[in-house]
């Protein structure tokens, strides 16, 4: 019979989702100073067990039996579209903003009598991922709230909403939204018509935004609208921040019409918004609202890699926790060869996507405080929208691998694993689909070459590595590959269209694979085991009849 010889650990495999990641903890001592790096192990600890354990539980209810309700009206009949959501929710948003992994981006930590960063943010963030990327989504559009108003807004816009948006127990806390998707233009931006009306120091704005997440839990939303008059297309475009009350605690003339019924990510309420003449405030120049939205996208863009490297480690430690608990024929199911190839892939993907999206983030960090030069922003960009794109397909996969080392029960709900699919399902959606993120491509190469920049980057990087084992085979793909890119660059239309996607890919691998060297080189033990890995995965560099390095090293790596 096959049966669990030994009982799972607490909600599958550990207790605390940060102090068994070597990776992160690595990340942490190499990136901040030190005064923060003990802070932040401080406050990892704390959050990471809670993630583990008591935000794990919950967000295991809510995404069952606790979803986000709408209620239209109250007891006396009256419109009020408030949405409802459970206690142990509530809880979660007041323990994870309280981490100040969104105002501590904007303000001092008062402990440090410094700023935060972006790198101490996401990492908060890759650790809720593990339980509820779901959560995250409103914690993204939180940040990238935050962004806006620090980075554009008036004084007088700035000092009401941002100290809330960015509170840490200290105000009332606002968290926030960002409205863009209309039914009429769904990626179309440039075909919104919500209408904004100048009246007195403000506008009024009147229409709907068909995709609102965070809908009804907001307390201010950044809106793009249309002034009388505008032109048409994006540059008509102005972002106004919308405060869901009124002064007199009222709602700012809005509704709700529905809460859409998603497949994953239940946790965060998504509606359909229409603006009955709302109160709105124009944020930074009124021609430029497209571009500010554009910039928060991007950060947005990262918070979704990070999501989706948050599903990639749940995943992958549901599954080899499980191999090695369940006994079949006689042994774990973690001695048969075929798990441990599989198992140590994904280990190697893993760790080195995890180190890659943290390698971005840090050049994030610099591009936010302006102290990056314009090629670095060009290729920050760039990395963006590749890893954003790799990270998403991933997680999609990761999920799907864990669903099938657990078998049957993979597919029941009482496991992690049907979750992890349900939420990794949207990362490859929001923020912009493959099709969106190879627009991007194409206008980077074509508007900044910035195939020229990446080329030479990473040219300069593997110059810079002496004893890595596989720096032969990344070179030569490197070669194969900025041989395609000055193809790329000058094909017809037609064909930067089709070949995008498959080039983003590469790009991402051969990105990946320079961070897999250096982490090898630097650190060596297990990291240069996986660097191997994932060399010979990525670029099928092992022949037939041999055994492959997932397979070999795979006592030492898992």
């Amino acid at each position: 019979m096959n049966v669990l010889q030994k009982p799972l650990r607490i909600n599958g495999y550990k207790a605390n989702f940060f102090t068994d990641d070597d990776t992160l903890l690595m990340i942490l001592k190499e990136k901040l100073p030190l005064d923060f790096y003990h802070y932040a192990i401080e406050q990892f600890t704390l959050y990471g067990k809670k993630c583990a354990t008591d935000i794990d539980a919950r967000a295991k209810y809510t995404d069952r039996d606790g979803q986000p309700r709408l209620q239209r009206y109250n007891q006396f009949g009256e419109e009020i579209s408030e949405v409802w959501v459970n206690e142990g929710y509530e809880k979660t948003v007041s323990e994870s903003y309280q981490t100040g992994m969104v105002g501590y981006v904007h303000k001092d930590i008062p402990k440090l009598n410094q700023k935060g960063n972006y790198l101490y943010s996401f990492a908060l963030g890759y650790l809720v991922s593990q339980t509820d990327p779901g959560f995250y989504c409103p914690v993204t559009l939180t940040m990238a709230t935050a962004y806006l108003l620090d980075n554009y807004a008036n004084d007088e816009v700035k000092q009401r909403f941002l100290p809330h948006v960015c509170a840490t127990g200290d105000t009332d806390l606002f968290e926030g939204a960002t409205f863009l998707t209309e039914r009429q233009g769904g990626s179309d931006v440039g075909a919104n018509v919500v209408a904004a009306v100048h009246e007195g120091d403000h506008y009024r704005l009147y229409g709907e935004k068909y995709f609102a997440s965070n809908a009804g839990r907001c307390g201010v939303a950044m809106v793009l609208a249309r002034r009388e008059g505008a032109p048409a297309g994006t540059k008509g475009l102005t972002l106004f921040a919308v405060p869901w009350n009124g002064e007199d605690g009222k709602r700012n003339k809005l509704r709700i019409r529905r809460l859409k019924d998603k497949l994953g990510v239940r946790s965060v309420p998504s509606g359909e918004v229409e603006f009955e003449g709302s109160v709105a405030y124009v944020v930074g120049d009124e021609t430029r609202g497209f571009y500010y939205m554009m910039e928060a996208l991007n950060l947005s863009r990262i918070c979704n890699a990070v999501a989706s490297i948050g599903i990639m480690r749940r995943a992958y430690e549901e599954a080899r926790h499980y191999a090695e608990a369940r006994h079949a024929f006689g042994q774990s199911l973690l001695q048969l060869p075929m798990i441990r190839q599989t198992l140590a892939g994904l280990k190697a993907k893993l760790e080195i996507e995890v180190a890659a999206v943290f390698d971005l983030i840090h050049l994030y960090d610099k591009v936010a405080a302006g102290e990056a030069s314009e090629n670095e922003i060009i290729l920050h960009r760039l990395y963006i929208a590749i890893l954003k794109k790799e990270s998403a397909e991933m997680a999609i996969h990761f999920s799907h691998e864990a669903i099938e080392m657990h078998g049957g029960n993979g597919y029941i709900e009482d496991f992690v694993t049907p979750r992890l699919l349900r939420d990794a399902q949207v990362l490859t959606v929001w923020e912009g689909t493959a099709n969106v993120l190879g627009q991007e491509l194409i206008r980077l190469i074509n508007k900044f070459s910035a195939h020229e920049l990446f080329i030479a980057e990473m040219e300069s990087r593997l110059a810079s590595l002496k004893s890595a084992t596989g720096v032969t085979i990344v070179r030569e793909q490197l070669t194969i590959i900025a041989h395609q890119l000055h193809q790329y660059a000058n094909a017809d239309a037609l064909i930067q269209q089709v070949e995008a996607k498959p080039l983003m890919q590469k790009l991402a691998h051969v990105y990946e694979s320079i961070v897999a060297l250096e982490w090898a080189e630097k650190h060596g033990g297990k990291y240069a085991d996986l660097a191997e890995i994932y060399i010979e995965d990525t670029w099928k560099a092992n022949s037939f009849g041999k055994q492959p390095k997932s397979l070999e090293f795979a006592e030492r790596v898992l």
